[in-house]
């Protein structure tokens, strides 16, 4: 872009304010010359926020763990308090990412913060010995609204970046919020550790002050896109694609795998191993570490497709994602808890590789289209990949509850992800890379 004095977008002092009005991160000269520094600072308070979000919705993967015998609560009980924010969350991303476009990124990422002051408020001080199962339920549902921030937060940084350091952007920011599941269990094996399993509101509670802070941190230091228009129409014109779907199904393998896995490892430890994991306290020491490894694995998988390629990433992912579920049923039939965890830990990371991997693959589908068009179908597919990969949680702690109930094991449960995740394979296979050099592939090298 240059000036009408000839002079460089680089070589001219131009204003956030400046910079944001001709907001195009494809130009180069407008990149250097201060959108990067926009983009990366928009990135940090994005990240952050959606971070506190991620916890706030995996907030009753942790105090299932406190349920103790006063609760009256049992282990089928506790998987559909589990599956409840799964649900609630997965409903909202489809709104969430729309909201962006209608509202702006810094407005909207403000409210999605703010609003969390709700689900944390009430857990912290109505949870407690006595309380009915119904009420239970209800708490559960409402932390679901930490679930829809992730959809906002990624379409809003999807405007932000240059299709080249997508995958790394988008990677890094849902990185940064999938630590959130491991960042709420650790805060809870602290509490259980200070205060006993006689204080679950104060898991909920330490996330009060630290939700202002992310809220008035957006406010400040957040933007929104003034050049920006609502994308209407946009979620019906991707709907009738089917490599729309074909990707949704994929992050349903990859996402929901790594946030049901999240909600349900603590207490599919609990039940399948109980000689080992009497007390919550035992459990909690190793919930936390298979979501922090798939957390941090996110940006890799999205750093290795932008240089090899979505679904070249994605297809080895979910082949190394069956192996590592074969590792978890045998583990399972030999009662060995060092592989079981092994299994699952690989199981948490090739998850997160697979998430950073399949985004990467969504604007490579548009790469052809026009700039404007390409970001607007984009962030819609993103906000429904998102919405029903995230619906992928509630199957997977359904999936827990229903083979506990029937056969007193998960062992019914592994072979449905083995399955599953075979399935993805050979789509991945089949659409994205078989027909090499046709319209389905071809649009942007990095699909392929």
């Amino acid at each position: 872009m240059t000036a009408t004095t000839g002079a460089t977008t680089t070589e001219r002092n131009l204003s956030d304010r400046d910079l944001l009005a001709a907001w195009n991160p494809e130009d180069e000269d407008l990149w250097a010359a201060g959108a990067r520094r926009i983009a990366r600072r928009n990135l940090a308070y994005s990240i952050l926020s959606e971070h506190i979000g991620f916890s706030v919705w995996s907030l009753w993967s942790v105090l299932v763990l406190f349920l103790g015998p006063d609760y009256h609560v049992d282990a089928a009980g506790k998987f559909l308090l589990t599956s409840l924010p799964t649900a609630v969350g997965s409903v909202l991303r489809l709104p969430y990412s729309f909201a962006v476009t209608r509202f702006g990124g810094r407005s909207w990422t403000v409210f999605s913060a703010l609003i969390l002051l709700v689900p944390c408020g009430l857990c912290a001080f109505l949870i407690k010995p006595g309380v009915s199962y119904s009420t239970l339920l209800i708490l559960a549902a409402v932390t679901g609204v930490g679930g829809g921030n992730f959809a906002s937060s990624m379409t809003n940084i999807n405007t932000f970046y240059p299709d080249r350091l997508k995958g790394w952007a988008l990677g890094l920011n849902a990185g940064g919020g999938n630590v959130g599941v491991a960042a709420v269990q650790l805060v809870g094996l602290a509490v259980l550790a200070w205060s006993g399993k006689g204080h679950p509101g104060l898991v909920a509670g330490i996330y009060l002050p630290l939700i202002v802070v992310a809220a008035v941190g957006s406010a400040l230091w957040m933007d929104n896109l003034p050049n920006r228009t609502a994308a209407k129409g946009a979620i019906r014109e991707v709907a009738k694609s089917g490599r729309t779907w074909v990707i949704s199904v994929l992050y349903i393998g990859t996402f929901g795998s790594f946030i049901g896995f999240g909600f349900a490892f603590g207490q599919v430890l609990q039940v399948q191993f109980k000689t080992q994991f009497a007390t919550p306290v035992d459990a909690a020491y190793l919930t936390f570490l298979g979501p922090l490894l798939g957390s941090l694995s996110r940006p890799i998988g999205g750093r290795l497709a932008d240089r090899l390629g979505g679904a070249r990433v994605t297809l080895v992912t979910f082949a190394a994602m069956a192996a590592s579920a074969v590792v978890v049923l045998a583990a399972s039939e030999a009662a060995s808890l060092a592989a079981f965890v092994t299994g699952f830990v690989l199981l948490f990371v090739f998850s997160g590789v697979g998430n950073g991997s399949v985004y990467k693959m969504i604007p490579a589908l548009f790469a052809g289209e026009p700039e404007p068009r390409a970001r607007r179908l984009s962030g819609a597919l993103i906000g429904l990949a998102g919405a029903v990969g995230a619906f992928g949680g509630v199957l997977v702690n359904m999936a827990f509850r229903q083979s506990f109930l029937s056969t007193k094991n998960g062992d019914a449960a592994y072979w449905t992800f083995l399955a599953f995740y075979a399935l993805c394979a050979g789509l991945t296979w089949a659409v994205f890379m078989r027909r090499a050099g046709r319209t389905v592939r071809e649009a942007a090298p990095a699909i392929g």
